[in-house]
């Protein structure tokens, strides 16, 4: 059903699934940097104190975080006894992955 909280909650779950698959050939050039030598590495890492970099972290984190608290709530479907606060369920996972995300981008500030 469109509009209801669950659908939401399923959308971002699988949203942030795909965008986190699209994020991992970057992964994997961060990590072949580190593979090509001390030089190498020194330069990816100067490239990521860029504040457009810092911005894509922060997003990563989002992403990580509501993924993480979608497929919780997932879990919790499935294996709890069936109750009538699944919207609650779907807020709470939703405020969690916002505030870890946002205590990340406090983080970054230091």
């Amino acid at each position: 059903m469109r509009g209801h909280p669950g659908h939401w909650a399923f959308l971002v779950h699988r949203v942030s699934g795909v965008l986190l698959a699209l994020f991992l050939p970057g992964h994997f050039v961060a990590l072949g940097a580190a593979l090509e030598g001390e030089a190498a590495m020194d330069a990816f890492l100067a490239w990521t104190d860029r504040p457009l970099v810092k911005f894509g972290e922060w997003g990563i984190v989002l992403l990580l975080s509501a993924h993480l608290a979608g497929g919780l709530r997932i879990l919790a479907l499935e294996f709890l006894p069936w109750r009538e606060g699944h919207k609650t369920m779907a807020a709470l996972a939703a405020g969690v992955s916002l505030a870890v995300s946002l205590a990340f981008a406090l983080a970054l500030t230091r």
